[in-house]
């Protein structure tokens, strides 16, 4: 679990300095970088909330969340590097 728990830690800092950084940019994006982002940010939204009941959860369970929660934290990552890509 910890080692699950390190790189979730991981994803989450390096998504939260992502999101940072695009949050300063997108006001001069496109139309459609922007509804990106509106959608990527309801992600973020749901991400957080797993997180946080990934953190209080123990045993296996936690494992099979914290797995389903890489998942959509890459997901995040990689519509953050589309919408960078298109800055």
């Amino acid at each position: 679990m910890t080692d699950v728990k390190d790189r979730l830690d991981a994803l989450k800092n390096d998504l939260r300095q992502a999101r940072d950084e695009l949050r300063v940019q997108t006001h001069l994006a496109k139309v459609e970088a922007r509804e990106d982002w509106a959608e990527l940010e309801q992600k973020w939204a749901e991400f957080e909330e797993k997180f946080d009941k990934v953190e209080d959860a123990a045993g296996e369970a936690a494992e099979d969340v914290g797995q389903a929660l890489g998942v959509l934290g890459e997901e995040i990552k990689e519509g953050y590097r589309r919408i960078r890509d298109a800055l």
